[in-house]
């Protein structure tokens, strides 16, 4: 039933399917208003969407507050049960597409794609009003019943399929430690050329040695304690640490100057892979702290290590788990032990009772 009143929303009318929809822009300010949640106390079964999971609703708001300036956020899509109209702003056919859609104020929307958006931004302009006159585009198909609703929703996340993380890595230029780990390969001879950018896994035949992603995990790690420090200072740190380790994994050298190939490498020894460069990185963090002038002489010790998968004895249950590589926490946590171990530096407390659990047999 229509009340006479309604929403009067600019758009651009398309065809998919044989169905029209419509695509415009609403303010900010609005967004929070129009589409309200009314669901989350429903059976999976009897709502259109996914409960919102509030979690993640800070995160998104601090990213649109923190970036004021740059943020990027993709359209709503939304159906409407009720009968709209579009009113062509002219009778040419060439821009009949572009018109007024109105739509009743009785009529229920419901958003198939952006609820976490929707209410990100309702967070973040409780922060910066003054974001309320910018806009986000909105995608409006009239479907009208849940089971459309919710066959809208699989199909849009049917084929959603997130980035590598190695590729968003790539591309992030907010991240501080992203943009370090990226010089760090520029820079450096021992990864250059030898990193793969786009992909988090190597195929057997690959070239490269490591992921970006493991160089970024592990360059994270040798660096967590040391926040405050000058970024230059700690790139420089990074680039020191990780040349003086290739300087004691000779593999590695051994791949650039084509006496070994990459695959072979992957394969019999477990050093390139991001378990052991994260364990690496822990275990040189603690030489640092522990020896702040002295760390580059002693990691020589790790020329003695028996990185080869053959060696059982010392990488089975820490690094391995039934011969193949394991990358769960306490994997790293197991394996920064050997490492530390061999180094003759103490474990912390945490390090001890994962030891104490492995030594026990209650590793899993």
């Amino acid at each position: 039933m229509n009340s006479g009143f309604e929403y009067v929303f600019p758009a651009i009318r398309g065809i998919q399917a044989h169905r029209e929809y419509y695509v415009s822009m609403c303010p900010m300010r609005l967004l929070p208003k129009l589409f309200q949640f009314d669901e989350e106390e429903l059976a999976p079964q009897l709502r259109a969407q996914r409960h919102l999971n509030k979690a993640r609703l800070p995160e998104l708001s601090r990213y649109i507050t923190e970036n004021a300036d740059n943020y990027v956020f993709s359209a709503i899509t939304v159906s409407i049960d009720a009968d709209v109209s579009f009113e062509e702003i002219s009778g040419n056919k060439e821009i009949s597409r572009v018109g007024l859609l109105r739509i009743p104020m009785s009529a229920r929307f419901i958003i198939n794609d952006g609820q976490h958006r929707r209410a990100a931004v309702d967070l973040a302009l409780r922060e910066k009003p003054e974001l309320g006159d910018e806009t986000i585009a909105v995608v409006f198909f009239m479907d009208k019943g849940l089971e459309r609703c919710q066959q809208m929703f699989a199909d849009l996340n049917r084929y959603a399929i997130r980035p590598s993380k190695s590729l968003g890595i790539l591309y992030d230029y907010r991240d501080e430690t992203a943009q370090l780990a990226k010089a760090l390969i520029g820079s450096s001879d021992i990864f250059r050329d030898v990193v793969e950018l786009e992909k988090t896994s190597l195929a057997r035949r690959s070239r490269r040695l490591f992921t970006l992603s493991a160089i970024y995990n592990a360059t994270s790690d040798l660096l967590a304690d040391q926040a405050e420090a000058d970024p230059q200072e700690l790139a420089q740190l990074a680039l020191e640490f990780w040349e003086t380790v290739a300087g004691y994994i000779h593999e590695w050298e051994r791949v650039r100057r084509g006496e070994l190939t990459a695959g072979e490498v992957r394969a019999d020894f477990i050093h390139t892979h991001s378990v052991v460069l994260q364990a690496l990185a822990r275990a040189g963090r603690s030489l640092i702290q522990s020896y702040p002038k002295q760390w580059q002489k002693k990691l020589k010790r790790l020329n003695e290590l028996d990185w080869r998968r053959a060696n059982s004895n010392l990488w089975e249950g820490r690094a391995l788990v039934g011969g193949q590589l394991a990358k769960s926490h306490q994997n790293v946590v197991l394996t920064t032990n050997a490492i530390k171990a061999h180094l003759g530096l103490p474990l912390s407390v945490e390090e001890q009772r994962v030891e104490d659990a492995f030594g026990r047999g209650s590793n899993g």
